[in-house]
């Protein structure tokens, strides 16, 4: 019985030294306010984050603007070639962009853009598009919306990124509609 509770505890630890935990998230200061976080979702085991396509939601001129719905990871795999999307909570207005990926390498830290809360008006968008360092130094930036401003960077993942977490706000029904707030990334370890 001791040998299967040891066994088991050094198998839960080699998967979180493989891909990291929620203790090992990057994030940024200027995220919106609105919304609850959604689960962390991983890269499957030995693979990395070359990628990414965003879910946006364009001008609606009279209707209600929500901007950035969500962020999908594309993640590479050194061991066999393959290739797997992961993203977590998403809203629900949209289309899916193509995708954006570094040239060489992975990515390894990010900025928001985001459109902070009006002090005039009801219509707000939180997050608008985002942009990622690869680990060859080359920058990589979304297709979402121009508002907002970029915040500053996130800290580094030394060896990429494995794993995002959302914060979505959900249909709001009579109420203003921000969809996605913010997001935080999970660094590889190994």
């Amino acid at each position: 019985m001791m040998f299967q509770v040891v066994s088991s505890l050094l198998l839960l630890s080699l998967f979180s030294v493989g891909q990291g935990n929620s203790k090992n998230l990057i994030s940024v200061s200027n995220g919106g306010e609105w919304g609850e976080w959604g689960p962390v979702e991983m890269c499957p085991v030995g693979s990395h984050a070359r990628g990414f396509s965003l879910k946006v939601e364009r001008f609606q001129w009279f209707g209600d603007d929500t901007s950035l719905n969500g962020i999908r990871l594309h993640c590479v795999s050194s061991i066999n070639n393959g290739e797997y999307s992961i993203q977590s909570t998403e809203g629900d207005w949209g289309s899916w962009t193509s995708t954006f990926s570094c040239h060489t390498g992975f990515l390894i830290a990010f900025s928001l853009r985001a459109e902070p809360r009006w002090i005039y008006g009801d219509d707000h968008s939180a997050a608008s598009n985002i942009m990622f360092k690869c680990s060859d130094q080359s920058v990589i930036k979304g297709s979402g919306n121009p508002w907002g401003s970029y915040g500053d960077w996130s800290e580094s993942c030394e060896i990429g990124i494995c794993g995002i977490r959302t914060k979505v706000q959900v249909y709001q029904s009579d109420g203003d509609d921000t969809a996605l707030n913010d997001v935080k990334f999970s660094c590889c370890r190994n």
